[in-house]
């Protein structure tokens, strides 16, 4: 099972110099690939604290880019209806190509309905739109000319140019209930987990992605399955603890049986804890306790010093 790390993205300790710092540790402890989330706005007033101050994922991926040379790049996710198809085709085709073809673009449907108002797009039909966005995506960046006439997008016989780097650029899909499963398991190249899924039981959701693609005819052994590990360091020994809530050593062992469920690529993500993320976290004292963590996480076989990965 791979290894990542996400970077800070989310509270006062996101800022571009700690997102800086992580990223080029990781990358010197050999993980396999950075991540960031999406969140564009929050309800005023809300008592939620979990997704304040998040920065543009696109935007700080480009600059992470720009300070990395071998970790692919990864955001989990970008919700597809915020974005016009060839707006959305465009950013990530540059940014594949100014990492080097490292990007790995995990997208979702959104789920915030005061985010859906803001944008001027209905909720309604998510799914639907969804399929028809990704065809879109994919005719662009082919390189050739395309044409598109959907339910919902239509595009004139149009070329994007320069396309992506990677070919195909890889796309990972996320959600939790079985429609979305089983259109991650028909469409993409994997299905990302959110911060909310029940790790105890993640392999059945990679089961009906798998099943799914079976059924569309396609190779489920070549799906990736890539979980987001919301970690939480607490005192070990508790009893009735979650996954991933605990002890250095008791999340290590949570880490090694995600791989028994099917997962493929799990990636440290410390944004969910309030004690990291939280009004009340010094964001020095977040920094220095996800520099403890990259050490401890670190992948036990690292690629050696310089070794691309190139569209791996």
């Amino acid at each position: 099972m791979l290894i990542g790390f996400a970077v800070p993205v989310s509270g006062a300790w996101a800022t571009p110099g700690n997102q800086a710092a992580v990223a080029r540790r990781a990358e010197e402890l050999g993980y396999r690939s950075l991540w960031t989330l999406q969140r564009l706005l929050n309800p005023a007033g809300a008592d939620d604290r979990t997704y304040r101050s998040v920065p543009d994922p696109f935007v700080t991926l480009a600059y992470l880019a720009g300070l990395t040379t071998r970790a692919r790049l990864g955001v989990a996710v970008a919700n597809l209806p915020f974005y016009a198809p060839p707006v959305l085709a465009k950013q990530a085709a540059t940014l594949d190509r100014v990492s080097g073809g490292r990007l790995d673009l995990g997208l979702g449907l959104g789920w915030m309905p005061e985010e859906f108002a803001a944008a001027g797009v209905p909720m309604a039909r998510r799914g639907a739109r969804a399929e028809e966005h990704l065809a879109v995506l994919r005719a662009l960046w082919s390189g050739a000319p395309a044409e598109f006439r959907g339910e919902f997008y239509g595009v004139p016989p149009v070329v994007m140019e320069p396309p992506p780097a990677q070919s195909p650029l890889p796309v990972l899909l996320g959600g939790a209930a079985e429609p979305a499963l089983r259109r991650a398991g028909r469409l993409a190249d994997g299905w990302v987990s959110s911060s909310r899924a029940d790790l105890s039981a993640i392999g059945r959701s990679i089961g009906i992605v798998r099943e799914a693609a079976e059924e569309a005819g396609r190779d489920a052994g070549a799906l990736r399955f890539v979980c987001r590990g919301a970690v939480r360091l607490r005192p070990g020994g508790r009893e009735g603890r979650r996954p991933l809530t605990g002890s250095y050593e008791e999340i290590a062992a949570d880490l090694e049986a995600l791989a028994g469920q099917g997962v493929t690529e799990v990636f440290v993500d410390l944004n969910f804890d309030p004690e990291v993320t939280g009004p009340g976290a010094d964001p020095g004292a977040s920094l220095d306790r996800a520099l403890e963590a990259l050490e401890v996480f670190a992948p036990r076989d690292r690629p050696r010093a310089g070794a691309g990965e190139g569209t791996g």
